[in-house]
Formats: C-alpha cells, sequence, structure tokens
C-alpha cells in the first residue's frame, strides 16, 4: 500500500517553525503501542486500496515572539487618513524591516530582544546559518532563555541537524519544565528520526500537563495519520481547531481535515 508521507518539523516553531511538508509515496511507519491506546477508533482488518490525496501537515514557521503582542485591553491606535496619496506613477516606499533591524544589531549587538527578533526573522527568511550565528548570541546574553533556545534548535532542526537540536529543546525543558513548545518541538524532531514512541510519549505527557497544548494535539494527529488512522488523525486535528483556532497549527489541520474527511467517507 502506498500512503503518503507526514513529515513534520518544525518546525515552525517557531518559531515553528521552521517548517515545510513533503508529501509524496512512503513506506507505513510503524504504529506505537501507544497509538492504539489513544485511539478511540479501531484500524480496519484490511488496509484501504486508496491513498488520500497530499495535504499539509506541518505549520508555517512559528514567529510569535517576533512581533511584540498588543497589551490587552489597549485600543489600537487610529491611523490618520493621508489628504494626499502618492504622486501619480510612484508607489508608497516599502521599509524593509529585516534590513532595519540587522543595521540595528549592527551598531549595538548587546540587546537580547534585538539579537532575538532579528534570530526568529533569519529563519522565517530560511536565513538558518543567520539565524544560528545570532540566536547563539542571544542565549550567550541570557542562558535562561527558553524561547531562545527553542529557537536556535527550530533553526538546527531546519538546517538538519537533530542531534543538536534536541539538545537546544531539552536544555529548555530543563529552565522550564512542561513547556509544551520545547516537547513538540523534540517530539517532531524525534519523531522524524523515526523516534516513534518517544515522540508519542512527550505528546502525551504534553497534553496532561497542559490540556491546552494544540501544537501536541497537531503532532498527534501528524502521527495517526502516518500511521493510517486517519480518523483519529481528523480528531486530533479538530481539536486543535477547537484550542487555538487562528494558529499557524489550525490552518493546516483545517486543510488536512477537509482531504482527510473527503476520503474516509469514500471507504
Amino acid at each position: 500500500m502506498k500512503r503518503i508521507q507526514w513529515i513534520p518539523l518544525l518546525f515552525g516553531l517557531v518559531a515553528s517553525a521552521v517548517v515545510c511538508s513533503t508529501m509524496g509515496p512512503a513506506h507505513a511507519a510503524p504504529r506505537p503501542p501507544s497509538l492504539y491506546a489513544d485511539s478511540a477508533a479501531v484500524a480496519p482488518a484490511e488496509k484501504p486500496a486508496e491513498t488520500p490525496p497530499a495535504v499539509s501537515s506541518a505549520p508555517s514557521s512559528d514567529t510569535s515572539a517576533a512581533t511584540p503582542a498588543q497589551t490587552p485591553g489597549a485600543k489600537p491606535k487610529a491611523t490618520p487618513k493621508s489628504k494626499k496619496g502618492p504622486p501619480a506613477g510612484k508607489a508608497p516606499a516599502v521599509v524593509d524591516s529585516l534590513a532595519l533591524l540587522e543595521h540595528v544589531v549592527a551598531r549595538d549587538s548587546s540587546k537580547f530582544d534585538n539579537l532575538y527578533k532579528l534570530g526568529v526573522m533569519y529563519i522565517d527568511h530560511d536565513r538558518l546559518d543567520d539565524a544560528v550565528t545570532v540566536l547563539t548570541k542571544a542565549t550567550k546574553l541570557r542562558p535562561k532563555s527558553s524561547a531562545a533556545l527553542v529557537n536556535l534548535g527550530a533553526a538546527h532542526d531546519a538546517k538538519g541537524q537533530a542531534t543538536q537540536a534536541q539538545g537546544y529543546y531539552r536544555q529548555a525543558l530543563d529552565i522550564s519544565p512542561g513547556d509544551s513548545l520545547a516537547m513538540c518541538r523534540l517530539a517532531s524532531s524525534l519523531y522524524a528520526q523515526s523516534k516513534y514512541q518517544e515522540a508519542i510519549d512527550l505528546l502525551r505527557q504534553a497534553i496532561q500537563e497542559k490540556p491546552g497544548s494544540f501544537c501536541a494535539y497537531f503532532y498527534l494527529g501528524v502521527a495517526f495519520a502516518d500511521a493510517g488512522i486517519y480518523r483519529d488523525a481528523i480528531r486530533m486535528w479538530k481539536k486543535v481547531v477547537d484550542l487555538a483556532p487562528n494558529s499557524s497549527e489550525a490552518m493546516s489541520a483545517k486543510e488536512s481535515i477537509d482531504v482527510l474527511e473527503k476520503f474516509v467517507q469514500k471507504q
């Protein structure tokens, strides 16, 4: 039986992310025992002859820390309307925020916040070597920043350096035990190395400690889909949409749900 390959990276913690999915025919991943334990539906005795179309199974890069959140309750400032538009034939100037931040950091690289934001932006722009360099400096300035460690791990993961990445995720968990994002990133990295049981145990732990950990539900959905347990994959992804409807994970989950539900209805 040919089956789509679901490859989570992310990536996009982060941050990611840092994530893009590769689809296509692949060998079926072995089902860890805990998948059977979590499954509410019994896998069919006969495997379906068809394979569902490739769908998006990984969220885009996680850049939640790159843009400061608005203060709760604060009213957004109204933007005054311009009395005059730009001259005919001329487009308004576009501010290159990456170049601006690079200029700021080049003048003063002692500010953690600037280094951290620049590192996240480098990940978004797929400048992974630069991201590693800048985020390494950030972690030296603030060694106890679990967010910086997770993003540094995400950059290494995107470079294909899983061992280094997992080391940074574990450092983040030493600093912030139960950090669901660090656990999800670590689980995703382990799963990509075919360490299925360890990855799934981490995801179950994340959900047990933080029931609102939508990234854990997302990657459990990936594991179910990879094992061919499509109904439970749908169930996990619907949970993601319920918990964080505006997240990048939810966007990917919605696309995957739509494809798999059509496939399952044909069975």
